[in-house]
């Protein structure tokens, strides 16, 4: 049992799972019982109304052909499969999905690596998808487990950023390192890991400035933060976790793309999944991009960010 489990329970999480994936979850068979409305079999006229159906729910073009290309093969290898068996045949189909998408097994909940102290994160993306709340839910769940963290606000071009992020420090009750607005955040991001380290802190998590003018800039700004803290700790970051906004649907698998290209990310964030229909996006950001999806946000609550478990969010998401 790992880190997030011994806060709140595996029930607890799944509960909150649960609630959080409602929206998307209504609107995702809303859509699937139009599709196969006054239908007894699963002909040609069902699929086209399924496709439409996934790809309305932001389940992305590429992975809905995916879906519906693996349920016409066993259409046509059992002949007559009825609707009812509909909801059982795309459950596995999803599960199968996410099952090829890259995931670290760890990520069925979530313990710090060993091997190295401290365990230092680099946090990215644009503004208005969570980012500097995803770093405060994770301050304060780190907290809770018992570990030392120290935050470094690195999004110097925001006074807002900076304020946010302060704010959650206090709400959890560990050390920030900042700096006045339009300071360089790579000086943030040194001090803050040379703070760290002499402070024998277990994790270090920099949020950094949430722009995307073009990938070049993106690029230069996020390999000149990484070479100065790695003159402090020379494998650091131990991670580089992008967060998207699931409720902007398509957008977020835009703006994986701009970043992936653009910097090594090793972990995905998606964020805001209880307010948006959208849900069916984190299905396309698996399929698309061989980085793991490693938390999902489902509420405004510090609990309400969870490891990303694959079975539990299929689970979640056909629960009738």
């Amino acid at each position: 049992m790992g880190l997030f489990n011994k806060l709140f329970g595996k029930k607890e999480q799944k509960e909150t799972l649960d609630q959080g994936l409602e929206k998307t979850r209504e609107g995702f068979f809303s859509k699937i019982t139009k599709a196969i409305a006054g239908k007894s079999t699963v002909d040609e006229a069902v699929l086209d109304e399924l496709e439409n159906a996934l790809v309305s729910a932001d389940v992305g073009i590429e992975t809905t052909v995916k879906i519906i290309d693996q349920i016409e093969k066993r259409v046509a290898r059992d002949k007559y499969l009825n609707t009812a068996e509909l909801n059982i045949i795309l459950k596995e189909e999803i599960q199968n999905i996410l099952v090829a998408a890259p995931q670290d097994n760890s990520y069925t909940d979530y313990e710090l690596p060993p091997g190295h102290k401290p365990h230092i994160i680099l946090v990215v993306g644009v503004n208005g998808v969570g980012k500097t709340t995803t770093i405060g839910k994770l301050a304060h769940n780190f907290k809770l487990a018992g570990k030392s963290v120290l935050l470094g606000a690195a999004d110097t071009f925001r006074a807002a950023a900076v304020d946010q992020l302060t704010i959650w420090s206090e709400r959890a009750g560990v050390p920030i390192v900042k700096k006045d607005m339009g300071s360089d955040p790579a000086a943030v991001a040194f001090d803050t890991v040379n703070s760290g380290v002499a402070k024998n802190v277990d994790v270090i998590i920099i949020d950094t400035a949430g722009r995307l003018h073009n990938k070049a800039h993106l690029m230069d700004e996020l390999s000149k933060i990484k070479r100065v803290i790695q003159k402090v700790v020379p494998d650091a970051p131990h991670e580089i976790v992008l967060v998207l906004d699931g409720s902007t649907g398509q957008n977020a698998l835009e703006q994986a793309k701009h970043f992936t290209a653009a910097t090594d990310v090793t972990a995905l964030t998606i964020t805001k999944l209880d307010g948006t229909a959208k849900g069916g996006v984190v299905l396309a950001i698996a399929n698309q991009f061989k980085i793991p999806v490693k938390f999902i946000g489902v509420g405004e609550k510090a609990e309400d960010l969870l490891v990303f478990n694959k079975q539990d969010f299929v689970d979640s998401l056909f629960k009738l």
